[in-house]
């Protein structure tokens, strides 16, 4: 049995109670939108149920998109391209814009690398596809090393968390959570931030298979509603998300209301603007070798569904 289904197996706990028959299965990442619609009582009296499954990364959530075993999961920019490159039926139907600053290349707290071009010949340890991944290709690029300058180790988070600490790896291409963990421990430091590298934008993306059944497109539509009423919340008190989130992943408090409070993030329907910037990264990607082959990303996209203004 492939890993990803195997977490879903023993990480989706019971279904919120509802009187509908209906079922969403949404893949969360690290807890982050079960612990905003917790921590705001938002998944109270829902008019279908929900079944969780958490993921540490992208790659396995959108492996679980790709075999239907979820319905819908919360991915960013760049590895839903990925996915959706290598054949998954799946299509992105409302956008979370943030502050992209802790999506970044992190390197030891004494690491003599201080900037992009120290590492010319060292290791970097992400997942491949990740945001991490498309961020240090950007920095790289911009600085202009190549890729092959490099030598990148694919990991998981954990993996490369260690073995960024035990010097297997020089640096680490990640995103927050674990950005900030690494800061707020003191074992890290950001080498250079997401700003103007990364879009910031992270996608609700569903299968087709859920969005043509029309009772879970409804649900789905319910789902976004509170996601995003949630969020605004969150900020409202973010002290209460911080503690409901880190006890969902196991993260210290601090670590969580860094890396939430600098995002700065909102949901919004799927819009123009959004597109073009997803076909400049997939462009990117296609560029680096990524994807073999052009990507037209608009049929990628679903706009039927809303988001209620904030």
């Amino acid at each position: 049995m492939k890993r990803s289904l195997l977490l879903i197996m023993l990480l989706a706990g019971a279904a919120t109670q509802a009187d509908d028959g209906v079922t969403l299965r949404i893949a969360d990442q690290k807890g982050n939108m079960r612990a905003q619609l917790e921590a705001t009582n938002l998944l109270e009296n829902l008019p279908y149920h929900i079944e969780w499954a958490e993921f540490p990364a992208a790659a396995p959530l959108a492996e679980a998109l790709n075999a239907g075993a979820v319905d819908v999961g919360i991915i960013g920019d760049a590895p839903l391209l990925f996915s959706i490159a290598a054949g998954s039926q799946v299509k992105a139907v409302a956008v979370d814009k943030s502050d992209p600053y802790g999506t970044a290349v992190v390197v030891n707290k004494d690491s003599a690398i201080k900037t992009v071009a120290d590492l010319k010949g060292k290791s970097i340890g992400t997942g491949r596809g990740s945001v991490g991944h498309f961020v240090a290709l950007k920095a790289l690029e911009q600085a202009g090393i190549k890729p092959e300058e490099v030598h990148f180790r694919y990991l998981t988070p954990s993996d490369a968390k260690i073995a960024l600490a035990s010097g297997a790896v020089d640096a680490w291409a990640t995103w927050d959570p674990y950005t900030a963990l690494a800061e707020t421990s003191g074992t890290g430091r950001v080498l250079v931030s997401g700003r103007g590298l990364s879009t910031g934008n992270s996608f609700l993306a569903a299968t087709d298979s859920a969005l043509a059944n029309e009772t879970k497109r409804k649900a789905l539509q319910d789902y976004i509603n509170r996601l995003a009423e949630a969020e605004k919340q969150a900020y409202a008190n973010i002290d209460n998300y911080s503690v409901t989130l880190a006890k969902i992943i196991g993260f210290p408090k601090e670590a969580i209301r860094l890396s939430f409070g600098r995002r700065q993030s909102h949901w919004q329907a799927i819009d123009s603007a959004t597109i073009t910037q997803q076909q400049e990264t997939a462009d990117f990607y296609q560029k680096q070798g990524l994807i073999n082959k052009p990507l037209q990303v608009e049929p990628t996209f679903y706009r039927g569904l809303t988001v209620q203004a904030q």
